[in-house]
């Protein structure tokens, strides 16, 4: 009863987390607005006035977080904020290894609870610990696939972002207006971190900076290729009109490549269902009349 209550606790503070990063932005808000209207003003407090979020969920999350990294020693907190970042998602580390180790412990719970209770004390045992491995890889696996999703998105997206950005500094804007082109015109997560770039710009980051910045993030190798081209190009002095075209064409090719890659590796990716399922299911429908046949000959003889 009381492996239950922590599986059921453990899985509402996993829904508790992601209601409250859902919640986030609308709570910004009204804490910007609040802050606003109150600015200058003494208020008077008595007693910890302090939400129970505040009070009890975030100190929680951070011993969870905490656990999750002494379990985990090849895991650290840079690590996983790059990760998110290269996902964009918008969660922090501690949120994110709370919920993983939330949805571990609340996996071994359950496990426990219902093997004990259909096969015994050792089944539930075991049940628990594969419950408890599941909830700790799939976020892991969910998160990756969230990056290599992302990455693949912005590898499509790119050379016609350097296609827009060369005729846009070729035509006599410049770099920056050019960025914002890209922003103004595009949509995904290349135009969000293209924005997110030239924002970094606009408050006194420096473009090289930014660039590397925004290579960070993202780390694709075709982003990381035209990020040293132009910070090269600014360098040098060359120009950025021939810089582009040369990203932008260079960029296409791998692209085409990648795509051709994939169509080659198809046939062999379905020689394995091919083989499980429909060559057993030809068999039947081919050679089992002719088995029946055999069975009956061979009993009236």
């Amino acid at each position: 009863m009381m492996l239950l209550v922590l599986a059921l606790g453990c899985l509402a503070a996993a829904g508790f987390l992601l209601s409250d990063f859902a919640t986030q932005p609308a709570r910004q808000r009204r804490a910007a607005v609040s802050r606003a209207s109150t600015y200058g003003k003494i208020v008077l407090r008595r007693g910890d006035t302090r939400s129970f979020r505040d009070r009890a969920m975030v100190p929680f999350a951070a011993r969870m977080a905490r656990t999750v990294l002494k379990l985990s020693p090849r895991t650290s907190v840079e690590t996983v904020s790059a990760k998110l970042l290269q996902a964009g998602v918008g969660l922090t580390p501690t949120t994110y290894l709370a919920l993983k180790g939330c949805s571990a412990a609340g996996g071994f719970g359950l496990g426990v609870v219902f093997g004990a209770s259909v096969k015994g004390a050792a089944a539930g045992l075991l049940m628990g610990l594969v419950l408890a491995l599941l909830g700790w890889v799939v976020p892991e696996y969910l998160l990756s696939g969230r990056v290599r999703a992302r990455r693949e998105e912005i590898r499509g997206a790119l050379p016609d972002a350097l296609d827009l950005l060369a005729v846009s500094v070729e035509a006599g804007l410049g770099f920056d207006a050019s960025i914002t082109k890209i922003t103004e015109n595009m949509e995904g997560p290349l135009a969000n971190e293209f924005a997110l770039m030239l924002g970094e710009m606009r408050i006194g980051e420096g473009r090289a900076d930014a660039l590397k910045k925004m290579e960070q993030r993202v780390g694709a190798p075709e982003l990381s290729s035209f990020v040293r081209s132009i910070i090269q190009a600014d360098q040098l002095g060359i120009s950025l009109g021939r810089i582009l075209r040369v990203q932008a064409t260079d960029s296409r090719l791998k692209r085409q490549a990648a795509a051709e890659e994939k169509a080659m590796k198809a046939p062999i990716k379905m020689l394995f269902p091919t083989v499980l399922f429909i060559f057993p299911s030809m068999f039947i429908v081919i050679l089992g009349p002719a088995l029946l046949n055999f069975m009956t000959l061979f009993k009236t003889s």
